[in-house]
């Protein structure tokens, strides 16, 4: 093993060399990994899949859980700051040196066989939960579903949230070809709660096929609501009179019916009151999604990086009522499909501030550019282009007045470029002393 090893960036620099493809999904090395390592978990396990809305549903559900006195393990990806993040252990981000400890024994059972990073790191970052001991364990897919490495670990509620086109070179064309990759997290005779309201008949068929106990939004649960509160209600038991969840967007309350489909589905195994349920909505944190920093002008984070969630973006975005120019700060992986994402929230957006990102597989801020310019009609829109996301935060500050807004979106990297150290509360030049 190399005598270098002694930080995490040196762990994580290592396993990017393993394998020669970035992503190579199969199930086939990790399984083989796990049973080496003897990876198994000894408390209730949640598994969250679906193309958005995971990470919103995985605070949800560590939310509750915490609030219901549970130790909770949660399994998270990508990062948008540290790596660390990854894996929160009740409720912080695990210390780099647990997962050190953990990469090692990995290694050490690894021998000669090629992993790819994500492998790598999700084997040595489920070792370090089961050592860890937690009450329950939520685990967020990486891609897919049936074959992504966190798949190898048997679930016992799986949650399926929307299902929309996204990473189509892996998961295939359509809404049902995606939608049969996530449903390979269900399990038989387990609770499968699918909170998307329209899911692609892949999945209710796999689900009838090896006998899952599937749970349905507006079959097996439902939501109600007006504009000061909403009730859910499923097989046995209703919630009314709650709080919105912290989490902003029209999105978030999909998530949460799901969230408490599942909390009802594991009752008998980790009973939780309504008081938990009631706290832990109003308290859930995430940073990230459709996250608003008051400040002037006003900082709008959100990491939709697909058609599906930057149209959520844009509904969330008209909610919030008028500003005189909106400013957006974009960077994107090169694998997007541009056309959609422009045509839905181009009409909102007045300056665009395009940035390079620090992965290769980004897209190149001028191709970005020259993308946009190609199908812009309008004539009152500019745009520039910039190294790195806090180079594009800069410059919508110097161009934007106290009363506009600025939005940070587009993948994981945008927004975590703009939080590195911490979160930016904005003051206009024009309100500095002597501005």
């Amino acid at each position: 093993m190399p005598g270098s090893m002694e930080t995490l960036n040196d762990w994580l620099a290592r396993a990017e060399q393993l394998h020669p493809k970035n992503i190579e999904l199969g199930l086939d090395r990790a399984k083989e990994m796990a049973a080496r390592m003897g990876l198994r978990f000894d408390c209730p396990v949640i598994t969250v899949a679906g193309t958005n809305g995971k990470g919103s549903t995985c605070a949800m559900l560590e939310s509750i859980l915490t609030h219901a006195g549970y130790r909770t393990a949660v399994f998270t990806s990508p990062h948008l700051v540290r790596f660390e993040e990854r894996l929160r252990l009740a409720g912080e981000a695990v210390d780099a040196s647990k997962l050190i400890a953990n990469f090692e024994a990995v290694e050490v059972a690894r021998g000669d066989m090629p992993l790819t990073y994500f492998e790598f790191t999700t084997l040595g970052i489920l070792r370090c939960m089961i050592e860890e001991k937690p009450d329950v364990a939520i685990l967020e897919v990486g891609l897919g579903g049936r074959l992504d490495a966190v798949n190898i670990i048997d679930t016992d509620c799986a949650v399926i949230t929307s299902i929309d086109l996204d990473h189509m070179d892996y998961l295939g064309p359509d809404r049902e070809s995606i939608g049969f990759e996530k449903a390979g997290i269900m399990r038989a005779g387990k609770p499968a709660i699918v909170s998307d309201p329209m899911p692609p008949q892949s999945v209710i068929d796999h689900a009838a096929a090896i006998g899952a106990d599937l749970w349905r939004f507006g079959h097996d649960f439902n939501v109600s609501g007006d504009k000061q509160q909403w009730g859910w209600s499923g097989r046995g038991r209703r919630y009314s009179g709650l709080a919105y969840p912290a989490l902003r967007g029209a999105n978030q309350l999909l998530n949460a019916a799901g969230v408490l489909a599942a909390l009802e589905a594991l009752r008998p195994r980790l009973p939780i009151t309504a008081q938990a349920v009631r706290t832990g909505l109003a308290m859930v944190e995430l940073p990230g999604r459709f996250q608003i920093v008051p400040g002037e002008p006003t900082l709008v984070l959100d990491v939709a990086h697909n058609a599906h969630a930057v149209a959520a973006l844009a509904e969330n975005l008209d909610a919030m009522g008028f500003y005189p120019t909106t400013h957006g700060v974009f960077g994107v992986m090169a694998d997007k499909d541009l056309a959609p994402i422009l045509a839905r929230i181009g009409p909102m957006i007045d300056r665009w501030y395009f940035t390079d990102l620090p992965t290769p597989r980004a897209a190149k801020a001028g191709d970005l550019l020259a993308s946009w310019q190609a199908q812009n009609t309008r004539t009152d829109v500019s745009g520039s282009v910039h190294a790195d996301p806090m180079e594009a935060l800069r410059a919508a500050i110097e161009h934007a007045d106290p009363a506009d807004r600025i939005v940070v979106f587009g993948s994981f990297f945008t927004v975590g470029g703009v939080l590195e150290h911490g979160t930016p509360r904005l003051q206009a030049k024009h309100l500095l002393p002597g501005g």
